[in-house]
């Protein structure tokens, strides 16, 4: 499908509009599954300033959100991340939380093995992969789902009490990556209320409740409970890429 995410930041003097393409390919491709343009527009007059990748946006940006919540609601001594999935957004999690955290181990499951020794082989540091999403996610205080499963594949019964949980595929309603009981166990947070209760499976279909918004967090008027099991439902947000391509464009201009 072709989704377009206009949004308008006043704060950054930012006008954009992303244009993604999303396509679910059954056989391993070379291909991504989601494929993205950025169009900068002035917003006092509407002209075209900047055409920016917005595959390399999407994957930055989500990252660093994901980034965020994890500053804000992982266990005060996290050593195992894992990472379900091997795709793009397992690359860019991977970079910026590996220089933001110190973890003792970094853990890797794929659908595919290949991917995953192909992930492992191609990152900066020791990544261990594991043969199956339970074995990686037992015992690990932080976790990331960045897959293209349709049905859970993690569960509540193997996750580690106080750990926290960064979900971020699973994007359509009827989609799921986590179950039932992780879901109305943990203390759940979201980038956007709005989104979440019309766009995420796990959300939706669980009947979760959810405790707060991460600005909500940032902005102090919820807490972080860090000490709890807590799942960030991330979904992205069209002024997340506002804010980053008039980052990238101000860098550009101010080296020419």
């Amino acid at each position: 499908y072709l989704g377009v995410m206009p949004a308008y930041s006043a704060a950054d003097d930012a006008l954009t509009t992303k244009l993604v393409t999303f396509y679910e390919h059954l056989k391993d491709s070379s291909v991504p599954s989601h494929q993205a343009t950025v169009l900068l527009f002035d917003p006092s007059n509407g002209t075209l300033k900047a055409v920016l990748d917005g595959s390399v946006i999407t994957a930055k940006r989500t990252a660093a959100v994901s980034a965020i919540a994890t500053k804000l609601l992982m266990p005060a001594f996290a050593e195992v991340l894992c990472i379900l999935g091997a795709g793009v957004q397992a690359y860019s999690h991977y970079d910026i939380f590996t220089e933001l955290f110190t973890f003792k181990e970094v853990r890797v499951w794929n659908r595919t093995k290949e991917k995953a020794v192909k992930f492992a082989s191609s990152v900066s540091g020791p990544v261990r992969v594991c043969s199956s999403a339970q074995e990686a996610v037992t015992g690990a205080d932080v976790i990331v789902t960045v897959t293209m499963a349709t049905t859970p594949i993690l569960f509540g019964d193997w996750v580690k009490p106080g750990a926290h949980i960064n979900a971020v595929g699973a994007s359509r309603p009827d989609w799921r990556e986590l179950d039932d009981e992780l879901m109305k166990n943990s203390v759940l947070f979201v980038d956007s209320r709005d989104a979440a209760l019309t766009e995420s499976g796990d959300v939706i279909l669980s009947g979760a409740e959810i405790f707060a918004e991460l600005g909500e967090v940032l902005k102090g008027t919820k807490p972080a409970l860090p000490e709890k099991t807590t799942v960030f439902k991330s979904l992205g947000m069209a002024v997340e890429d506002t804010v980053a391509a008039k980052f990238v464009y101000d860098a550009w201009s101010a080296g020419n």
